[in-house]
């Protein structure tokens, strides 16, 4: 077999805490040949980031690659110049980080992005490297791929951001791409193309990838090996087909179970209470055309309701309506039996304090400035004037009730990991001791290990204190595990809504049936069958 292209050897990486180095990678070895993909998977901090950030002789602030080597194609990365680092990076070796929206610069548009790196590697002109990008648009199926690169940042959905730093990496054809979660943002309909790309990509050209995830079946699709981290060590590693039909590990195994939960049918008597009714919505952000159109929807106290559909469906944006963030054109949002003003300012820190958010990003949710202790403690202050001793007991309360250490109340978000970061989130939503919570995507950066416990706590928390949800997900392994009600989206529309047996019992919605088929099996052909039964373009 050829010499492998990269070849990590023993490598150790350690992470700052305090005034210690303390181990985060222990004695690991890698090996990627051309053309192969390996998967790396494990829970949030196993160290799947770091290893794969690595891979191009970097590491994070904080962080350093303590002893080993690091060969690609035959030159050591370790010690070498940074003259040398900067022609592989990018050029040679490109990485796909896990938040698009914390990525960009938000000043310039996505195809100037796209452009600087052939650019400045000296591959392409500028305007060869725009003609480029309208082709990789298109081969990642962005809509209106002529244009799209002429937005900005947030004029793109999260979905959208995340296939256009997909392309940037693949901008200037490099030997290997590290993908790091690069479908988490993306609904399912989307990921199956997503995934589809990545795979005719890294075939055509021979392309080297290490593929990081925490879903297997996701990481099935396209690893040819898999490599499964636990707090820095390797578990297992093995052809991807032998360690999804075989694992040895009870880890491996435990990966390979989760989701086996479901939530108990909710009291019918609760349905009495509407805690939250949204009557006629239409709403626009520029005036003329409609992203939501005549949405009506209801949640009741102690019950969750989860809104589903495509990137662009307008689910987030239905959310920012119901939190005053956008107003709407048309229609009214009824919150404990009282009706909400359309703007944000005009409403009472009451009825703030009763409807909290968690966002999808978690990166760009917490002030990187700020300590866990400040940003778990300032809402504690604004709503109940609680006193630093207050404050500090019901933050260690919150850190244990999300399964973080209790010393992680002195550490700045950029030392978490991101599924860390996403938990500090929800600690900080279920500080204000809410009626309801509007859950965007809060489980799509989290490994599914993780994702499950999280799921478990926010059904605790909702038996024992009523709370109810609105989830917004693209996931629906996760609409199976923690929904009583269903609300399918389509183009800013409602196209189906009931109970959730009712909704994914057949007869399913023509939209609903291609939803359900799109959710990735733990099977390496599933991905080849599925586009197999499609009509040819």
């Amino acid at each position: 077999m050829n010499n492998p292209l990269l070849e990590m050897k023993d490598i150790v990486i350690e992470g700052l805490t305090g005034d210690a180095w303390a181990p985060i990678i222990n004695s690991l070895d890698l090996t990627l040949r051309k053309g192969e993909v390996l998967g790396l998977i494990g829970e949030s901090g196993a160290g799947k980031s770091t290893l794969g950030l690595a891979a191009m002789g970097y590491a994070r602030q904080g962080c350093r690659i303590a002893s080993g080597a690091i060969v690609f194609d035959g030159q050591e990365l370790l010690g070498a110049p940074a003259s040398q680092l900067r022609l592989i990076r990018g050029a040679r070796i490109a990485y796909v980080a896990q938040s698009a929206a914390a990525s960009f610069n938000p000043a310039h548009r996505l195809i100037r992005q796209y452009a600087e790196g052939p650019v400045q590697h000296g591959l392409m002109s500028a305007a060869e490297a725009e003609e480029n990008a309208v082709t990789t648009y298109r081969q990642l199926l962005l809509p209106d791929p002529e244009n799209i690169g002429y937005r900005f940042p947030h004029q793109v959905s999260g979905g959208q951001l995340q296939r256009a730093m997909m392309a940037m990496a693949m901008s200037c054809r490099p030997d290997i791409i590290i993908f790091d979660e690069p479908t988490t943002a993306l609904d399912v309909t989307t990921q199956i193309e997503v995934l589809a790309a990545i795979r005719e990509i890294t075939r055509r050209f021979d392309t080297a990838a290490i593929y990081i995830t925490h879903d297997l079946a996701v990481v099935a699709q396209l690893a040819d090996r898999i490599m499964v981290l636990r707090n820095g060590d390797l578990v297992e590693e093995n052809d991807a087909g032998e360690i999804l039909a075989h694992p040895r590990e009870p880890y491996t195994r435990d990966l390979l179970a989760v989701r086996s939960f479901r939530k108990r049918e909710s009291d019918a008597a609760l349905k009495k209470e509407v805690i939250l009714k949204v009557e006629g919505l239409t709403a626009s952000y520029t005036g003329e055309n409609n992203v939501l159109e005549d949405i009506d929807v209801s949640v009741h106290r102690g019950r969750t309701v989860a809104l589903v559909g495509e990137s662009g469906s307008g689910k987030s944006t239905l959310a920012r309506v119901i939190t005053g963030l956008l107003p709407a054109v048309n229609g009214r949002v009824v919150f404990n039996g009282d009706v909400l003003p359309a703007a944000l300012k005009h409403r009472k820190r009451e009825d703030l304090r009763r409807l909290q958010m968690i966002y999808q990003m978690p990166d760009t949710a917490l002030n990187p400035r700020q300590k866990i202790r400040k940003i778990i403690g300032r809402p504690l202050k604004f709503y109940f004037n609680a006193s630093r001793r207050q404050q500090e007991a019901r933050i260690l309360e919150l850190l244990e009730q999300v399964e973080l250490p209790a010393d992680y109340i002195d550490r700045y978000p950029t030392e978490l990991s991101g599924g860390e970061k996403q938990r500090i989130c929800i600690a900080r939503a279920l500080v204000a001791k809410p009626d309801l919570i509007i859950c965007d995507e809060v489980t799509s950066a989290l490994d599914q290990l993780v994702a499950e416990g999280i799921l478990k706590l926010l059904l605790n928390l909702q038996r024992q204190l009523q709370v109810s949800y609105l989830f917004i997900t693209h996931d629906l392994a996760t609409v199976k595990a923690i929904a009583d009600e269903i609300v399918v989206m389509l183009a800013g529309r409602i196209v189906e809504k009931g109970p959730k047996k009712e909704i994914l019992t057949p007869p399913h919605h023509a939209y609903t049936h291609r939803l359900l088929a799109c959710v990735p099996e733990m099977d390496p052909n599933w991905l080849d069958r599925l586009l197999e039964k499609r009509p040819a373009a």
